[in-house]
């Protein structure tokens, strides 16, 4: 697994490609060993993930009616809906590459959206430890996951553009196939698994 000042590394270069400066690149191992070691991202949000679900878990347990339990199998089901998504929109990349021709693109792509899931997926997990703390601020932490989700959008955005050049059509469909079919499956898989607090 990368230890913590390589992925500060990787991280560093995000920042680099979020302001605008394609040097960012560099910092970041895009070859095909790279990508495969970027999966191991998924390794370093898993602190961050649990706590984004003991969330969920108090929420679904508020939302139940008394006696439900939610245990080690919902977390277990949260774990699968959460791999579905980070390899789905990935999968519908390669094809999209393909389709494209542009697959010298997909492993760039893949590194940095990647890498960029760990310093969001620690943001989340700061803010839903502020809604635990400080619940009656559930309204401007609410405000500021919004903003986090605009960031990170647009976070992706340049990255893509950066990587694919400013070629609208392909970076708006490179954006639509990385964002809309994650946040719809996850809504599909957390209902379906019977873990939706809603």
């Amino acid at each position: 697994m990368p230890p913590f000042p390589e992925v500060r590394y990787y991280v560093s270069g995000l920042w680099l490609l979020f302001k605008g400066d394609a040097q960012g690149l560099k910092r970041l191992d895009m070859t095909d060993r790279g990508m495969m070691r970027s999966f191991w991202a998924f390794v370093w949000c898993l602190p961050a993930m649990f706590v984004y679900w003991a969330g969920m878990r108090f929420a679904f347990l508020s939302a139940s009616t008394e006696g439900t339990k939610a245990g080690l199998g919902f977390f277990l089901r949260l774990f699968m809906v959460e791999a579905i998504n980070w390899i789905l929109p990935l999968v519908l990349l390669g094809v999209l590459c393909l389709l494209l021709k542009t697959e010298r693109k997909f492993t760039a792509i893949v590194v940095a959206t990647n890498w960029l899931s760990v310093p969001v997926s620690y943001a989340y997990a700061v803010l839903t430890l502020l809604l635990f703390l400080a619940p009656f601020a559930a309204g401007l932490i609410a405000l500021v996951q919004l903003v986090l989700l605009i960031a990170t959008i647009f976070a992706i955005s340049r990255f893509v553009r950066q990587i694919c050049g400013p070629e609208p059509l392909v970076v708006a469909t490179t954006m639509l196939v990385l964002l809309v079919p994650g946040l719809i499956v996850a809504d599909l898989l957390q209902s379906y698994l019977g873990v939706s607090p809603y």
